[in-house]
């Protein structure tokens, strides 16, 4: 199985570090709206993460419209204007090179959400009352 450089401990620090600009300067770009797409306009988009490429040239943006609805067709409408975005971008960051951007769907959340419903399972309860009482709190 290929190892995912994009992910969580194999990502460097310099990584992180501009992935976090990258998506401090994309959030107000995005909440200003760009493009003729409505759709996109009239909703309020968070960016959660950017993920660096190991080479620093590729940029994966995860957002989230506030209330997920139309999520697709915003990813889609965002990835359609990510030309117009990065020249935005371009303008505010000074980077050696200028990243590709790709927008992703954030579904960090749901994730949290499935989390807490395990959680509250009577037998993961169970479960975890038990190993509490073996290896204290």
């Amino acid at each position: 199985m290929a190892r995912n450089l994009y992910s969580g401990k194999d990502r460097s620090h310099r990584q992180l570090r501009i992935g976090e600009t990258v998506r401090r300067t994309l959030a107000p770009i995005i909440a200003q709206g760009f493009g003729d797409d409505l759709n996109v306009q009239n909703v309020s988009i968070t960016v959660g993460e950017v993920r660096m490429s190991p080479d620093l040239r590729r940029a994966t943006v995860f957002v989230l419209p506030l209330g997920g609805n139309q999520a697709e067709e915003i990813v889609a409408a965002l990835n359609k204007d990510r030309s117009e975005i990065r020249r935005r971008m371009n303008k505010q960051l000074t980077l050696k090179y200028s990243p590709a951007l790709h927008f992703e769907l954030d579904t960090t959340f749901d994730k949290l959400d499935e989390a807490r419903r395990l959680f509250e399972l009577e037998e993961v309860r169970r479960d975890l009352d038990r190993a509490k009482e073996q290896h204290g709190p």
